[in-house]
């Protein structure tokens, strides 16, 4: 019991992903979190963003554009793997009961989303936890054409890669002292990540009666 708690501890910690695990774990965080509904709870925003910041310190000793293409590549194909479960297995949501991996009220808040901005919900959807996993999955469970999704998803996954890891990268490189307060950074993700999910939520519930 005492190693599953220490391998959620590490995962869920950002710095220390970055710092031990390197381009390869971050890599695959990044892509598993982006379409597998059971990684809906992994770090999304703050682990791109710190990846940037230490690329820029020259803590992680990576070049920026590999840095750069590994994020947007990791970003694009998990979201296109979770259209694709979507597309071709969504139908087990149906009837499937609440787990930790999964809840129903997941999916309906980000069908709200859907239902209020359209296949634009997987650009805004890379800024929105846990919406940004199931966004893809829903977006092939109701059939949204391939083109459509391609476009929406590669448009989305560039601007929120360009974004955070390049803006992090950026605050690295002029303000290498930032490293000293990381701690106040994920507290700022963990708070912005927290108001939105919730938000979402009580939003979704209102919507729904």
């Amino acid at each position: 019991m005492d190693s599953i708690v220490d391998f959620f501890q590490y995962i869920l910690n950002s710095e220390e992903i970055i710092r031990t695990g390197g381009l390869l774990v971050i890599t695959f965080i990044v892509f598993a979190e982006n379409g597998l509904f059971f990684a809906f709870f992994l770090p999304g925003d703050y682990l791109v963003f710190l990846a940037g910041v230490f690329c820029g310190t020259g803590i992680l000793k990576v070049p920026i554009m590999v840095l750069l293409l590994s994020m947007f590549a990791a970003a694009v194909l998990g979201s296109l793997v979770g259209y694709i479960f979507g597309k071709y297995f969504g139908g087990i949501f149906e009837n499937r009961p609440d787990s930790f991996f999964f809840k129903k009220k997941h999916i309906e808040t980000t069908r709200k989303y859907f239902e209020k901005y359209g296949s634009r919900t997987l650009i805004i959807s890379r800024f929105l936890p846990v919406v940004r996993t199931f966004a893809p999955i829903l977006a092939g469970l109701v059939k949204m054409t391939l083109p459509a999704f391609l476009f929406n998803n590669i448009l989305g996954g560039a601007i929120w890669i360009g974004t955070l890891t390049g803006g992090g990268y950026l605050f690295g490189e002029r303000f290498p002292g930032i490293v000293d307060y990381v701690q106040y950074i994920i507290l700022f993700f963990l708070a912005i990540t927290t108001f939105t999910v919730i938000k979402g939520y009580i939003n979704a519930r209102k919507e729904m009666g």
